[in-house]
């Protein structure tokens, strides 16, 4: 069975209950959610699927739970080959665009340059359009599952 890592950005609790519910949904596939994830949760699907889901403070920065995977990504640079994944990034574009949805854009731009291969492109939630982000999100995850 296709294993996948859900791994959690968030402030407010808005992208851990999407993940939550997200994983609820993927009945056909072993899902874990990572809320204070460590490098070595992270790696321990270099050969499977993740899917990181994460919420953007700030200047359009990774949240504080997940920011220490972020840099420690970045810092040990693991090349990951095998490694499939996948973007949710929650945002308001109301804050500019160069802010929009950056924690989700940077995690995506890393995971591409350690190797990994993405399913599909990320999905950008704008909480100022979509105020309930789990409306938009269900297609797109129901698309990822059947392509890992």
């Amino acid at each position: 069975m296709a294993r996948l890592g859900i791994f959690i950005g968030s402030v407010y609790g808005g992208a851990e209950d999407l993940a939550e519910a997200l994983a609820e949904s993927a009945t056909s596939i072993d899902t874990q959610v990572y809320f204070d994830p460590t490098l070595d949760d992270f790696l321990n699907y270099k050969d499977d699927n993740v899917l990181i889901i994460s919420s953007t403070t700030g200047q359009g920065e990774i949240p504080e739970n997940l920011l220490p995977l972020y840099v420690a990504l970045q810092d040990q640079f693991p090349l990951l080959p095998q490694q499939q994944f996948g973007v949710i990034a929650l945002g308001d574009s109301s804050y500019g665009e160069d802010r929009f949805c950056g924690a989700g854009r940077q995690f995506d731009a890393l995971l591409v340059e350690l190797g990994a291969k993405p399913v599909q492109d990320r999905l950008d939630i704008d909480a100022g359009v979509h105020f309930e982000p789990l409306d938009v999100a269900q297609g797109w995850f129901n698309t990822f599952i059947a392509q890992i």
